[in-house]
């Protein structure tokens, strides 16, 4: 019902589905982080809902993506996924490109913690930038387990050459802790480089798995994926091969999958590859497949319906 194989943050299993006050019906479970400790997790909270049959189906296409609260993805793409990455400097083998890799277990680091450390991000050109997620790391931390008094403060600016630079967002006074910071922009920007600079880390070193940027990007949306196949274990029905043709413009792709072909409810994002082996079936059941392309413009239309038996 949850399920959440692919993307920045990864998992949807384990945790409880509930209604709001307003009706609508969501999911909150744990992601795994599992890098420091086993136990490393997060809080995701996705969509979830009971289709006309009263089938019980949980959202997780983009659910690593900005959404409105009324449960409406808002379209905004991510403008620097892999994309050249600039650092004030390096703690050993913590590399600054991954900041941008789309993988919540990897981060980049400075070599200290100190006010002034800095990562920029190029989008490649200039884009309509909406928000902004930073998502912290762990690297040399001094203490474990809750405490009220540990607080993030950073300085964001951009660019529209990397070299001159005007303040985009200010918080070197604030005093909550924000391992997962997020800033939805009042009025969208047109700009082409981010840069973060370390005010105070509540403990270690600057430390960041994710500078995430969303909007849209200037040029045009995927092809839709051609030759989309899935190839079903003979011996073992709960696994298949699937492959397809790569976009040259495309950055990932989302398989919807279901038992059904008007219920493709669980997706997978898959990141600079054209296969991925899934084992997640029933082997009882036949399995409906459909794929679409992502790049920070949009999504291409998604491909006729694949029956895998």
């Amino acid at each position: 019902m949850s399920y959440k194989p692919g993307g920045f943050a990864r998992g949807a299993g384990h945790g409880a589905t509930f209604q709001g006050k307003d009706g609508k019906w969501w999911h909150i479970s744990t992601i795994a982080i599992s890098v420091k400790n086993n136990f490393e997790r997060r809080l995701g909270l996705w969509p979830a809902g009971f289709d006309r049959d009263g089938v019980m189906y949980c959202n997780t296409a983009f659910g690593d993506y900005p959404h409105y609260i009324d449960q409406r993805f808002t379209g905004w793409m991510l403008l620097n996924y892999q994309r050249p990455v600039s650092v004030s400097s390096t703690l050993g083998a913590n590399l600054p490109n991954y900041a941008v890799d789309e993988d919540i277990k990897t981060y980049w680091s400075a070599a200290t913690g100190n006010p002034g450390e800095w990562i920029q991000t190029d989008l490649g050109a200039i884009s309509t930038v909406n928000a902004i997620q930073i998502n912290y790391a762990d690297q040399d931390a001094e203490f474990l387990g809750k405490r009220t008094d540990t607080y993030h403060q950073y300085k964001l600016y951009h660019s529209t050459d990397g070299r001159k630079w005007q303040l985009l967002a200010d918080k070197s006074r604030n005093r909550t802790d924000v391992p997962h910071d997020y800033l939805a922009l009042e009025t969208p920007l047109q700009t082409r480089y981010i840069k973060l600079e370390n005010i105070h880390m509540p403990t270690g070193k600057f430390a960041v798995s994710g500078l995430r940027i969303f909007g849209k990007g200037p040029g045009a949306i995927p092809d839709t994926v051609q030759t989309f196949v899935v190839l079903r274990t003979e011996k073992d029905k709960r696994s298949a091969w699937l492959k397809w043709s790569p976009q040259p413009d495309a950055y990932a792709y989302n398989i919807y999958f279901g038992t059904s072909p008007e219920k493709l409810y669980n997706c997978i994002m898959v990141h600079s590859k054209n296969e991925y082996y899934f084992k997640g079936m029933d082997r009882t059941l036949p399995y409906y497949f459909r794929i679409e392309a992502v790049n920070e413009n949009g999504v291409s239309p998604r491909s006729r319906v694949m029956k895998s038996e």
